[in-house]
Order: structure tokens, then C-alpha cells, then sequence
């Protein structure tokens, strides 16, 4: 596979090996020669015919680039694939190069040939997810009670605690693992079925041979062939694009905490990573940067292969090629924003003293509920309401604290005096006392999705 520079930047090498056309090719031949193995077991083919195709199902030993340029005109990859290994082996024995490909056909090898290398990146993808998680949880387990301002429709809102946003970030990464984890083994399964399908070259050994590549291979046995039905297939590309989504999540509020004017938290720094030469004052936070890019471009991925799904009779006509074309673009985005997420977390740096700062300058108003409802314990709702209507204008007129405005009608109040208790309205504008509800409800979700992680 051909990554274009724009692409590499915004993943993994190791990702982008996976899809390399080398490895691809190879997954192919490593299909052909489980294919010979279970024939001759089964009796189809000599087992001399078998040991002959073993022996060159080797990608190194073709010119791969040839192979892919052939594969423009001939409409398949495995057309010219097969061609440079039948004559390979008739070099070597012309009597076993007649069994070459025996029964199979070229979507058969291809489709194989995708589910092992799709089954190398799902190992990459929960590997990075899982780290990325286990670092969400002790970053959450660390600051249930860092109080810091959540925000609703991208304005202050009221105190939350930090761990609890911090959960909320990990959950669609524990719930993203276990449907890859269960959709991964319904979707990596064998393709073999033939021409239409039917396995009728094989005759009555065709499911006995199914049986046999898919033990060798580790793959799932299919119910039949999937040439057409792409249903469980996409579905495993649905659930990373899924995973996407989710890591752009991470991502747009991540960012969001990190600007300039908010700084509450910030991505690593050093080494040249996220500077500007020409404001040096800048922290760019280019995990986040990659891991929106791959948000951005995920939906059009996985319509593309919603919408090629309806593939016509036994084979598809372009539909199953552009499946082919889109797949690997899901993986090598998704891959690359875990990376990407999982090394700012790993460095992530926290303002606790900022995050107070913003508190404080809004002047108590986040409080402004809460004492609401306590007021509304002592004075009814409507009075209570009606009175912090007033007072919250008073504070913003005066450039005062919402505390200091509440506290000052109270006393002035002979009744309001009898039935509030100063202390406890004090401690109602405590930004750690204002975390609990969310650090309560976090540490009941984090023992859950720990357990789910096993």
C-alpha cells in the first residue's frame, strides 16, 4: 500500500507495515499455501504438489510493484499474483504448478488476505487503546477531587470534578474494545468458496477444506461464502470508525482546555513538538491535531462502505474494489490518533491552580444553583428563586462575589437569618466540596469499566 506523505504524518509506521504491499502480498501467498496444504490432506491434490507451492510463497522472491501495475488491467491482484506463482513453481515442477490457485478464486485470496492483515492491526489498535485507557483510569483515579469548570454549549457551566471528565473519556474506549474485541471474532473469517461460491471444484471435500485453512490460518470457520454479504465485515470497520469518533471526542475538548485563554491542560512539550518558529510563546497541541484529523475523515470512510455494501449477485462489480481502496484508511487514522492521544496523555500536564483561577473569576455564579436549592429549603422554591435572580445581578453590577452578595442579604435579613445557616452556605461555594457528586459517581464507574477492561 502507497501512503501518501500527508497520510504517513498522521500515523504509525508500524500501522502503515501492516498495510504494506509487501505484507499484503505475503498474506495472500500465506493463503495459497494453506489452501495447497488442505487439499493435499484432503486428498484433491499430491502432497508433492502441496510441498512445491510452499516453497515459493515467498513475497520477497517477486517484483511486487510488477504485480501491482499488472493488476490494473487484469482487475484483480490476485490474477497477476497467482500468474508469477504457477510459473514459479513449473520452473521447479511443472506437474505441481497445475494445482496452483486449485479450486479457489481471486476474491477468495484477496478477502483472506485482508482479515490476517486487518487481524495485525486490530492487535496494534487494543494494544494502543488499552494503554491509552489504563492512563485515562489514573489520571482519573488522581483527580476526582480537582475541581474544574464544566462546559455547556461552550460556556461556563457549573464545578465538576476533573476525574469524573477525565472518566468520561475512558468509557466509549472501554465500551470501543469490547465491541472490536466481540465483532473481531464474527469478522475475521476465512474467505473460500470459489468461482460462485459453491466450492464445486472440490466436490464433497470443499467443507472439509474450508475446515482445514481456517484451522491453519487461525481464522474463524464461515457458515459459507461472504463475497457479496458484507454485513459482518463492515461492521468491523464501522465499530473503528466508531472508535474514531470517539478519540475526536478526546481530542476537540482536550484542545479546547489547552487554549491559551483556558490552559488548563496541555499536551507534552519539548524536542520540537508542537512549537512555532515564529511564535515561540505557542504549545500547539498536535495529538489532538491528528486525532481530529482522523475524526474528520472517518465518516466518509465508513459511508463508503456502507454505500458499497448492495454488490451484485456472486461478485461485485467496482463496489467490493472500493471497499478494498477505503478499508485501510480506517485503521491507519484510528491507529494514528491512539498513538498520537496516548503520548499526550502520557505527558499530559495539568493546571489545578488555573482551573481554580477560572472558577474564581466568574465570581461565584457556578454556585448560583446549588444555593438556589438550598435556599429553597428554608424559603420555598419561588421565593428562594426569585431572590437569586436579584442577587446574581447584583453581583455582576457590582463586581462582586456571588458569596459576598448572598451572605450580606442574609444578614441584612432578620428571617432569611433565622432559617440559613451561614456556614453551610459558605461551604457551598467550596470548589472541592462542589466535586463530590461527580467524584462519587466516577469511582463507582471506574471499578465497572476495570472490570470490563479483563
Amino acid at each position: 500500500m502507497s501512503v501518501s506523505i500527508f497520510d504517513s504524518f498522521l500515523t504509525t509506521t508500524e500501522i502503515i507495515d501492516v498495510f504494506d504491499d509487501a505484507a499484503v502480498i505475503q498474506a495472500m501467498l500465506k493463503f495459497e499455501n494453506a489452501l495447497a496444504r488442505a487439499q493435499a490432506a484432503e486428498g484433491i491434490i499430491p502432497e508433492s504438489a502441496a510441498q512445491a507451492i510452499a516453497q515459493h510463497c515467498d513475497a520477497q522472491r517477486y517484483d511486487i510493484p510488477a504485480i501491482v501495475v499488472a493488476s490494473r488491467h487484469a482487475g484483480s491482484m490476485a490474477i497477476p499474483l497467482v500468474k508469477e506463482l504457477t510459473k514459479a513453481v513449473a520452473a521447479s515442477s511443472p506437474e505441481a504448478a497445475i494445482h496452483v490457485h486449485w479450486g479457489s478464486t481471486s476474491q477468495d485470496v484477496i478477502d483472506t488476505a485482508t482479515v490476517l492483515v486487518t487481524r495485525d492491526a486490530l492487535t496494534q489498535i487494543d494494544a494502543t487503546l488499552t494503554h491509552l485507557t489504563n492512563r485515562l483510569f489514573e489520571l482519573a483515579e488522581q483527580h476526582l477531587d480537582t475541581p474544574v469548570l464544566a462546559r455547556t454549549l461552550m460556556q461556563p457551566a457549573q464545578v465538576t470534578s476533573l476525574g469524573f471528565k477525565f472518566t468520561g473519556w475512558a468509557a466509549p474506549l472501554v465500551r470501543a474494545r469490547q465491541q472490536l474485541r466481540t465483532q473481531a471474532r464474527r469478522s475475521l473469517q476465512l474467505q473460500l468458496g470459489g468461482a460462485v461460491g459453491t466450492l464445486a471444484v472440490m466436490g464433497g471435500k470443499g467443507p472439509a477444506v474450508v475446515k482445514r485453512v481456517a484451522a491453519e490460518l487461525n481464522l474463524t470457520e464461515p457458515q459459507s461464502n461472504w463475497h457479496t454479504q458484507r454485513d459482518e465485515w463492515v461492521r468491523l470497520g464501522l465499530e473503528v470508525a466508531v472508535l474514531a469518533g470517539s478519540l475526536g471526542k478526546i481530542a476537540k475538548d482536550l484542545s479546547l482546555m489547552a487554549q491559551g485563554e483556558i490552559a488548563e491542560l496541555s499536551e507534552p512539550s519539548g524536542q520540537g513538538r508542537g512549537g512555532s518558529s515564529a511564535m515561540p510563546h505557542k504549545r500547539n497541541p498536535v495529538s489532538s491535531m491528528i486525532a481530529l484529523a482522523a475524526a474528520g475523515r472517518t465518516p466518509q470512510r465508513a459511508a463508503a462502505l456502507l454505500a458499497n455494501m448492495p454488490q451484485e449477485h456472486e461478485r461485485g462489480l467496482g463496489n467490493w474494489q472500493a471497499e478494498l481502496a477505503e478499508w485501510p484508511a480506517l485503521f491507519l487514522s484510528t491507529q494514528g490518533a491512539l498513538a498520537a492521544l496516548r503520548e499526550a496523555m502520557d505527558g499530559l500536564q495539568i493546571d489545578s491552580g488555573r482551573m481554580l483561577r477560572n472558577i474564581d473569576s466568574l465570581q461565584g455564579l457556578v454556585f448560583a444553583e446549588a444555593v438556589t436549592i438550598y435556599l429553597a429549603g428554608a424559603i420555598g422554591r419561588p421565593q428562594a428563586h426569585h431572590l437569586m435572580e436579584t442577587l446574581t445581578r447584583q453581583a455582576v453590577a457590582e463586581n462582586k462575589t456571588l458569596e459576598t452578595v448572598v451572605s450580606a442579604a442574609v444578614q441584612a435579613d432578620a428571617q432569611l437569618r433565622e432559617k440559613i445557616d451561614l456556614a453551610t452556605l459558605h461551604t457551598l461555594f467550596d470548589p472541592v466540596a462542589a466535586t463530590a457528586c461527580g467524584a462519587s459517581l466516577a469511582r463507582r464507574q471506574l471499578l465497572e469499566l476495570r472490570a470490563a477492561m479483563h
